[in-house]
C-alpha cells in the first residue's frame, strides 16, 4: 500500500522504503529553541546543533518502530515525526553548566532520559499505552483492548492537565490536549472495531493471514465501478458491472489474499498486485482492489 500524505505533516524524504513526514509543531519547537534558549549558549549554532540532534533522536526512535514492524511481517511505509516528548523536557533545561559542550551533552542526555521515562507511561497513544493494549489484546481481543487502553490514556491526559493547571505549566497543558485528543481518536476507532467484531461471520472461510472469518455484508468495493458488495457472497463478481475479482482484503488485518486462500486452497497462480485500500470510515469498507482476470 503506497504511502499517502499525512495530515499536519510535510514530506521530507524516503529511506528503506519508508516515507518520513515532519509535523508542523517541529517549527514551534525550533522557535522555542532558537529564541527562548539562545542565551544558554555563547553561540546560537549550539542551539541549532541541539535542535538537529533532538530531531535525529526522534527519527531514530521512529525508524526503530517501523523496522521492527517489518521484521515480524507488518507493513510500515510512512511515519510522522512528533516532538511531543520535547515539550516535557525542554522547559526544565535551565541548569548552569561550565562550557557549551558540557551543556550540550547534558541537554541531550536529559532529553534521552525524558524520552524513555515519558514514553513508557501507560497513556495511549504513547508506547507505554500501546504496550498495555498489546498485552490486553491476548485476553480481551483487539477492539476491547484498544478501548480500555484509550480510556486509560484519557484519564492520564486528565491527570497531566490537572498537574499543568496546578503548576501553571503551559507546555503540560499543550501536552495534555494532544494526549487527550489522540486517546479520543483511538477510542472512536475502538468503537468501530467493537461494532465490526459483533457482525455475523461467514462460516467456512478464514483469512489466511490472521485466521479471522470475514463479516457478512458489503464491506468491499469493486475495483472498476467502486460499488460496495459482498465479495464472498458473489464469488468475486461485482453485481453492478460484472467485474471479476480474484483477491480480497481482510477487514481485520487488511492483508490482501486470493479468494482461494480464504477457502484453504492453494492459489493456482500468483495474485495480481492490488490497488490501495481505502481509509477506514465508520462502516469500514475495504477494497478488494484486483484487476480483471486475463482473457481465456
Amino acid at each position: 500500500m503506497p504511502s499517502s500524505p499525512i495530515a499536519g505533516g510535510f514530506r521530507l524524504f524516503k529511506l528503506f522504503g519508508i516515507t518520513v513526514y515532519l509535523h508542523f509543531t517541529w517549527f514551534l519547537v525550533a522557535a522555542y529553541e532558537i529564541q527562548t534558549r539562545r542565551g544558554d549558549y555563547s553561540s546560537v549554532m549550539w542551539n541549532v546543533a541541539e535542535y538537529v540532534t533532538l530531531f535525529a533522536i526522534v527519527l531514530t526512535h521512529e525508524f526503530g518502530h517501523a523496522l521492527a514492524c517489518r521484521s515480524v511481517g507488518g507493513q510500515a511505509q510512512a511515519f510522522l515525526g512528533l516532538p511531543h516528548v520535547l515539550a516535557v523536557t525542554l522547559p526544565f533545561l535551565n541548569l548552569p553548566l561550565d562550557t557549551d559542550l558540557h551543556r550540550y551533552l547534558h541537554t541531550i542526555a536529559y532529553i534521552n532520559a525524558g524520552l524513555l521515562i515519558f514514553n513508557i507511561l501507560p497513556i495511549y497513544p504513547l508506547d507505554g499505552g500501546q504496550i498495555v493494549q498489546a498485552l490486553l489484546w491476548f485476553v480481551m481481543g483487539r477492539g476491547r483492548s484498544l478501548m480500555v487502553a484509550t480510556v486509560i490514556g484519557m484519564l492520564g491526559a486528565l491527570g497531566i492537565g490537572t498537574l499543568a493547571i496546578l503548576s501553571q505549566n503551559y507546555w503540560f497543558i499543550v501536552l495534555a490536549i494532544f494526549a487527550g485528543y489522540q486517546a479520543w481518536r483511538g477510542f472512536t476507532v475502538a468503537r468501530i472495531m467493537r461494532h465490526n467484531e459483533s457482525l455475523p461471520r461467514r462460516a467456512g472461510l478464514k483469512c489466511p493471514n490472521c485466521r479471522t472469518a470475514p463479516p457478512v455484508g458489503t464491506f468491499w468495493y469493486c475495483s472498476n465501478c467502486r460499488h460496495p458488495f459482498d465479495i464472498f457472497e458473489r464469488s468475486g463478481i461485482c453485481p453492478n458491472c460484472g467485474t471479476a475479482h480474484r483477491v480480497a482484503a481482510c477487514p481485520s488485518c487488511r492483508k490482501v489474499s486470493p479468494l482461494s486462500a480464504w477457502m484453504g486452497l492453494a492459489p493456482t497462480a500468483p495474485p495480481p498486485p492490488p490497488m490501495p485500500l481505502p481509509p477506514l470510515p465508520p462502516r469500514s469498507p475495504f477494497s478488494s482492489a484486483p484487476p480483471p482476470p486475463p482473457p481465456l
